[in-house]
Order: structure tokens, then sequence, then C-alpha cells
């Protein structure tokens, strides 16, 4: 099983079709989640050319952005799975 690890907010590109997906509502619910310290699960990127590309986690990474956390827990996977 691949291990999370902490990367910066401002290190990962959220892909147009990503952004899309957001829904600010679920946004702030998951952020009261992770301000009550709800168990989260690590969003999923992969490497990109000098950066992270979001593959799965829109909202988790907006709720964390909203808090003002500079990093996020994160497994990087490989392209060629997501």
């Amino acid at each position: 099983m691949l291990k999370p690890i902490a990367i910066k907010i401002d290190d990962i590109y959220v892909p147009a079709d990503r952004r899309k997906e957001l829904d600010p509502d679920k946004v702030e619910t998951v952020a009261e989640e992770i301000m009550e310290e709800a168990e989260e699960q690590p969003i999923m990127v992969r490497q990109g050319k000098d950066r992270y590309v979001l593959t799965r986690g829109v909202h988790r990474l907006e709720a964390r952005k909203a808090l003002g956390e500079e990093t996020i827990q994160a497994i990087v996977v490989g392209a060629k799975l997501h």
C-alpha cells in the first residue's frame, strides 16, 4: 500500500475537469469535518512536469485551502493508473 506524504498545496495543479466537479457547499462541509478532526482520506496526485497534478480529492484540497493550510496529505500514483 502506498503511504501518504505531505505536499505543499501550492505545488498541486487542479485540471479543468476536476474544477468542474467543485461544489462550494461540499467544500464547506469537508472543512467543518476537518476542523472537527474527523479522519480524512489523503488526496491522490500524479507527478507532473514541475508540479503534482490532482487526480482525486478536489473538495478536500479546496477545504484545506479555505482553512489556510499550506500542506495536505497525498498519495502519489502513477499516471497510467488514474
